[in-house]
């Protein structure tokens, strides 16, 4: 993280309005970015448009309860079914789980997937980030969705980069890791805008990274910011580290100077009632998951907005081995809210064809309800929610068995969710080959990975 504060001796405002008392948190060590020549490169190719194709791409750390959410299972015995009702939805046929009642009243803009396979089991965000598992990676690693998206599309905007992460760092670190530029290079890792708890345990203290001394009046001055970041610069290793860090400190001087990317993180410009609509979120970190920051996704959306690609977050901590009923009770409501908001911001701004959105968990939760009210580790099948990109919406693809032990009915893989958003974002996943650092050739998904049929 990379904090710049302002001058407080000097006006309380800069001349385009952001808050001189307000920290600007930006990045970290693994960010994607342009060297000065591409930039000015890309600024000089067609222009820049607000109308892009992106990803936001939802995380819910722990493994949420696929049977208590999109999944509810009416006929299975009271140790399984547990206390949630299904509810109808504006789609006929279709039900959910009583807790998202607002999902349900707009359910012809989403579709949930009730038969994710192939999880590892093991609690790590790689899968819904890369479709990998992370045992036998290539050479440099597995490049994350946004990395892709980076690589070969590039920025839309020379002050916003392309890939973008809004994960918390948490302390059980997997949770928190919105993964990397893997064999494609630390540039196209996330610019990261997210620190992690501290002694407090909230967001507000976060911070891992102040450039001491450091204000934007400065940041112009490349001598002085190259001084400041000379104890961190010491730290690089031969890895292309290094390299990155050279293009981060291009980049962050016309981000920072430029401030489109602060305006972006500052909600608090949009109509009350939008941030109203979003729902006001819980900042306190709980147990080593994330807080519970309804806002972020309406950040992801202004993100996009001001020329993000790909935008990653991590909402709360799902794994409930003791009393799921009623923690599902305080956060499948505020998720709700938040998810159904940005899906309703993205369509009423004429956005949701061109913007993919998915809502996952890295496995699903036992069909049993154990001794203590809770669900344990589930890898057989999971859930996901998805919406907008163009897909056909107002659909479920897959289902479960009687009691959610396994999909029966269409099994979908992490990787043909990632090769569906691939294919919406506008990338071809045929003509792509990149080389690993052993100059083997890689590909976006696995050879006969195709995206979901029923919705392209």
């Amino acid at each position: 993280m990379l904090t710049i504060r302002g001058q407080a001796s000097r006006s309380s405002q800069f001349c385009d309005g952001v808050s001189r008392r307000d920290f600007i948190k930006i990045g970290g060590m693994v960010m994607g970015s342009l060297s000065l020549p591409q930039i000015l490169a890309a600024e000089a190719a067609a222009g820049v448009t607000r109308s892009h194709k992106a990803i936001i791409n939802v995380f819910l750390p722990g493994g949420p309860p696929h049977q208590d959410m999109w999944d509810i299972k009416v006929d299975a015995p009271s140790e399984i079914r547990g206390e949630f009702q299904p509810i109808a939805t504006n789609v006929p046929g279709i039900e959910i789980g009583e807790l998202f009642p607002r999902i349900a009243s707009m359910m012809d803009k989403f579709v949930p997937i009730r038969s994710i396979v192939g999880a590892s089991g093991s609690h790590y965000a790689t899968q819904a980030i890369t479709g990998r598992h992370t045992t036998n990676p290539p050479a440099g690693g597995w490049p994350s969705l946004g990395a892709w998206v980076s690589k070969l599309q590039g920025p839309v905007s020379p002050t916003v980069p392309p890939h973008l992460s809004l994960f918390y760092k948490t302390r059980h670190q997997p949770w928190g890791d919105p993964g990397d530029g893997g064999f494609l290079g630390v540039k196209h890792s996330p610019f990261r805008l997210m620190g992690g708890d501290d002694k407090s345990g909230t967001v507000e203290s976060r911070e891992n990274m102040v450039l001491k001394d450091i204000t934007l009046d400065r940041l112009t001055d490349r001598k002085s910011l190259l001084g400041t970041l000379d104890g961190l610069r010491r730290e690089c290793d031969n890895s292309g580290a290094m390299d990155g860090l050279d293009a981060f400190t291009q980049q962050a001087i016309g981000i920072l100077t430029s401030s489109q990317l602060a305006e972006a993180l500052d909600y608090t410009k949009e109509d009350p009632k939008l941030v109203e609509r979003y729902g006001k979120g819980d900042p306190v970190f709980r147990a080593d998951g994330a807080p519970k920051m309804n806002e972020n996704f309406l950040i992801a959306r202004r993100l996009v907005e001001a020329g993000a690609r790909v935008v990653s977050l991590n909402f709360s901590r799902w794994d409930w081995h003791g009393g799921n009923f009623a923690r599902a009770r305080q956060d499948m409501p505020m998720l709700d809210q938040a998810l159904s908001a940005l899906i309703e911001d993205l369509d009423q701004r004429g956005m949701l064809r061109d913007v993919s959105v998915v809502c996952w968990g890295e496995f699903g939760r036992t069909p049993k309800i154990n001794g203590n009210a809770g669900r344990d580790h589930w890898p057989k099948v999971s859930c996901a929610m998805l919406a907008g990109g163009g897909i056909r919406a107002g659909q479920v693809i897959g289902s479960t068995n009687r009691l959610g032990e396994y999909a029966e009915d269409r099994p979908v893989t992490f990787q043909e969710v990632l090769a569906t958003l691939y294919q919406n974002i506008g990338l071809n996943l045929s003509a792509v080959r990149e080389f690993d650092l052993r100059g083997r050739p890689q590909y976006l998904v696995d050879d006969g990975v195709q995206p979901l049929r029923e919705l392209v």
